[in-house]
Order: C-alpha cells, then structure tokens, then sequence
C-alpha cells in the first residue's frame, strides 16, 4: 500500500489520462462515460445563461464543459496536492476540447445530431448572427483541437512529474574530485661544448651548478687558490 501511494498512483493517472487521450484524439471517438458526463455539462451551461444574450447562451455550453474539468484540474492541483487526480483531470479537459472541435467542425454542414433539436450553437456563433465567419470552421476547429492534445499531454506530465521529481532527489550526487595540487615538472639542463670539452660546458653552467662547486664563506671571495680540487 505505500508503495502504491509512493509511485503507483501517479502512473495509474498517467495511463488513465494517456488512455482517454488516444481515445478521443487517435481513434476520434468519444470517451465511454465521461462524454455523457460532457454532454450534461453542456446543457446546464445552456440553461444557466438562458436568461443572457445569444451569444452567451449558445457559448457557455462548448465553454462550460472545458471549463469544469479545468477546475477540478486545478483545485485538486492546488488545493490538495494531488499531482495524479489534476492530471487525469486536465487530460479530460482535453478529451471535452476535442468534442467542441468536432462540433465547431461541424457548423457549416449541420450533420451532426442535436439533442431536442433547436438551433447549432456554432452554426450561430459562426453565422451572419455572431461573428460572421462560418467559413473559417475548420480553422477554429483545428485550434480547439491542438489546444486539446496540449492539455492531454499537459495532463500526462502532471502525473509523471512527482515520479521525476522523486528520482532526481534520490540519485547519489556526483563525489566532487579533490583539489590536485599543482606540480611544477623539474626539468634538467643538458649543456654541451661543441668542441667535446667537458670544462668548457661545465664553464658555461651558472656557477651554483658547476662540478665541485662549493659556496665561499660569509666575508670572503673566492679566490683563485679556492678552485674545485677536481680542476687542480
């Protein structure tokens, strides 16, 4: 059970919400249960603004039934903390968006059925009585559609992303290397008289490295008589 509760319903929500969304976006169909759920939605955002213009009216129910799974996205994200449910909950927002789209789709033809009959509500929001353009359906749709796959992938995401964020946390932190010290390599310096004369190019070193050389004491120069014993 804590296992469960650790991991095992994030990824119940994410497959749940990765289900509905190929449902509705790869098969085009609606999903079992919550498009009954999106209809009903659909009609009591019609009758809560029977009372307003038109417009509002034959908009609020494509709105409502986007709007309330978005609310519950959100509550259950920001009131309560879990990741699982406001994912499921934004990929059904995106299911319901998908619906809308295939009914905007629909509003210069009018072929799907409408329940009690009445009037499309694209069809008048689009038409010479909204906004006048009817003809650009299929862009609309299309852009309520994406908008749609967004949420369902958005959805995915916030299931997932407690189970990354816990991964991150628990992988072991890289051991910082310790601080080499610098060496400075100690070069020696061979130096040679073209001549073959080994004098000569101990001649040439500074007088510190000469063969035999040993430093004079304090107060007193060296002398000619205080050559190394090795050049008498």
């Amino acid at each position: 059970m804590d296992a469960f509760r650790a991991w095992g319903r994030y990824a119940l929500g994410a497959v749940a919400a990765a289900a509905i969304g190929v449902v509705a976006f790869a098969f085009e169909k609606p999903v079992p249960a919550l498009d009954l759920f999106d209809l009903g939605i659909h009609e009591l955002g019609h009758l809560l603004t029977a009372f307003m213009p038109r417009m509002v009216m034959f908009l609020s129910g494509s709105v409502l039934q986007v709007a309330v799974p978005l609310a519950l996205a959100a509550y259950f994200l920001w009131r309560r903390s879990e990741w699982a449910s406001a994912g499921f909950c934004l990929a059904w927002a995106g299911t319901s968006a998908r619906d809308v789209a295939v009914y905007v789709a629909d509003a210069p033809v009018q072929a799907l059925p409408l329940i009690g009959g009445g009037t499309h509500d694209w069809a008048y929001l689009l038409g010479p009585e909204g906004f006048d353009c009817i003809d650009r359906a299929g862009a609309v749709a299309r852009f309520v559609e994406v908008l749609g796959l967004l949420m369902v992938v958005g959805g995915v995401g916030l299931c997932l992303w407690p189970l990354v964020s816990r991964l991150r946390a628990t992988r072991p932190k890289p051991v910082e290397a310790a601080v080499r010290r610098a060496t400075t390599p100690v070069t020696t310096t061979t130096v040679t008289d073209p001549s073959g004369d080994p004098w000569l190019a101990a001649a040439a070193l500074p007088e510190e490295r000469r063969p035999g050389w040993e430093p004079a004491p304090e107060g007193r120069a060296l002398s000619r008589g205080d050559e190394p014993a090795s050049r008498r």
